[in-house]
């Protein structure tokens, strides 16, 4: 750790009050936790698209504003007839995806605090815009390190967020040490908490378990002051540093008001143009383009909400919605436009997303046959399910008889009222009640090929939520879900012979 550039000051007694304050009020609202999930399935390897899903469908807020933005002008070059989170991920990317789920994640986590200060929405709204202005910026890069670029830009305000959000009396003494020695507000921390604002960041980060580069990019970089045209070009984490820098000045200065923000947008553009290998115009059109982007799609604090935003929309989920067939219609919708040019994956994800959404299910989970191993197999899972769940949900092929088998062996769907009638307990396999027995009710759609099952999709719904029925209309709509399913599952056998003789 850095020497203070107050001596008096200690750091390390900062920081114990920062800790302190944390456990007295919580974590950033679910914020450290999300955003650990949506880096993570930004950057991992297998299932992207199902984990992006799933991460921003386990917030309701968060899928309703999400499928809000994905549909606005910002994106209407993708069309506007996105009605699933699943389908804003095929379409959009899991980057983009990840950086809408970031911002407004943000925004809804500390604006909502009751505790959140005006200081802390104001450094939460020049965050989000920091987010738009280096999109707008890195776009225009030879780099392609647009999203990446977008998320570091967003987390640049890190530090910032913690002190203001967690120590409000601190923050302000930053801010008037600041204006009455005409210091940067990073160098005024150092004075009033010991360490500067970037550091405080960065720990955060570390503390969080943000990746390496994420971490790296939260320092500040200074412009170039010297007129050697001959640097050699910045390393990956610098460049992402440098730009989130340049963004969160940028839009700091466009927060400060218009009577100064045109002379020091272009002061900042002037500083930053040539490390970033770009030019003064580009930078401040880039930065007029995220603003309009930001006021446009609302993604400022202090926007009132919609009238199409009742508050029931954001609680827990409460059994099957009152308009069901709209939601399952709307979601076979997006799987007709997708069937053949995306993954089999891809579109089993929408397709559980619009089950499990339709019917208000507790849980939905996609089984697939394995032939291999003569097992179906548990793939995938929206809903109340555990890390170690899925692994634990597999078996056998061979006939059995119970009401699984049977709603494969007959190609229909099958509804179960009360799973745990006395009557009916015996008709249920041991892997059920061992894993799935709290459900009260559930119901089963068989994928069959060519006359032989290769999976289904299974969905349940606990004690706690009320009743629910399927409609012969809603029946309807979910055999042509699965009809659909399985038309993807038909394309990809012919496409890799392999992976059909694994399947059936």
């Amino acid at each position: 750790m850095k020497k203070p550039i107050n001596p008096l000051i200690n750091p390390e007694k900062t920081l114990d009050l920062l800790w302190t304050r944390v456990r007295q009020r919580g974590d950033l609202p679910g914020f450290s936790r999300v955003v650990s999930a949506i880096v993570g399935a930004m950057h991992g390897e297998n299932d992207r698209e199902f984990n992006m899903t799933k991460t921003v469908l386990s917030d309701p807020t968060l899928t309703q504003r999400v499928l809000r933005l994905a549909n606005s002008a910002m994106y209407s070059a993708f069309g506007q007839g996105i009605n699933t989170v699943s389908k804003a991920v095929i379409v959009l990317g899991t980057e983009t995806i990840g950086h809408l789920a970031l911002g407004l994640k943000l925004i809804d986590g500390l604006s909502a605090a009751s505790l959140a200060t005006s200081h802390t929405r104001n450094e939460m709204e020049k965050a989000v815009l920091a987010g738009q202005i280096a999109r707008q910026v890195a776009s225009s890069s030879t780099r392609r390190d647009t999203e990446e670029a977008v998320v570091c830009s967003i987390l640049h305000s890190l530090g910032r967020l913690m002190v203001s959000f967690y120590l409000p009396e601190q923050w302000v003494q930053v801010q008037t040490v600041a204006a009455e020695k005409n210091i940067t507000e990073n160098e005024a921390a150092d004075e009033v908490l010991g360490l500067g604002l970037d550091e405080i960041g960065s720990l955060i980060g570390k503390r969080w378990g943000f990746p390496y580069s994420l971490v790296a990019s939260l320092k500040e970089i200074p412009p170039r002051i010297d007129t050697d045209l001959t640097h050699e070009p910045l390393m990956h984490s610098e460049w992402l540093a440098a730009i989130s820098t340049m963004a969160t000045r940028c839009a700091g200065a466009v927060c400060e008001g218009e009577e100064t923000s045109a002379v020091d947008l272009t002061n900042i553009a002037e500083d930053y143009a040539e490390m970033l290998g770009l030019d003064v115009p580009g930078i401040l059109l880039a930065v007029d383009t995220a603003q309009k982007i930001a006021r446009e799609d609302e993604l400022l604090i202090g926007q009132e909400k919609r009238p199409d935003e009742p508050e029931a929309q954001l609680l827990l989920p409460l059994g099957k919605p009152a308009d069901a067939i709209e939601i399952i219609r709307r979601g076979v919708g997006d799987m007709r436009d997708e069937v053949v040019t995306t993954s089999t994956g891809q579109l089993m994800t929408v397709a559980l997303e619009t089950v499990y959404q339709g019917l208000g299910l507790s849980r939905a989970i996609t089984f697939l046959r394995n032939h291999d191993e003569a097992k179906y197999v548990a793939r995938m899972c929206f809903g109340e399910c555990t890390e170690d769940l899925l692994p634990r949900l597999m078996f056998n092929d061979a006939y059995q008889p119970d009401v699984f088998h049977a709603a494969l062996a007959n190609d229909k769907m099958i509804l179960v009222d009360d799973a745990q009638a006395p009557g009916f307990i015996n008709k249920l396999p041991r892997w059920w009640r061992e894993e799935l027995g709290s459900s009260r009710s559930f119901m089963i759609l068989p994928l069959m090929l060519n006359f032989h099952p290769v999976g289904f999709i299974y969905g349940d719904w606990n004690a706690a939520l009320p009743t629910s029925r399927i409609t012969p209309n809603e029946v309807v709509l979910l055999d042509e879900l699965r009809a659909l399913v399985v038309k993807a599952i038909e394309h990809r056998c012919h496409l890799e012979p392999a992976w059909a003789r694994a399947m059936y």
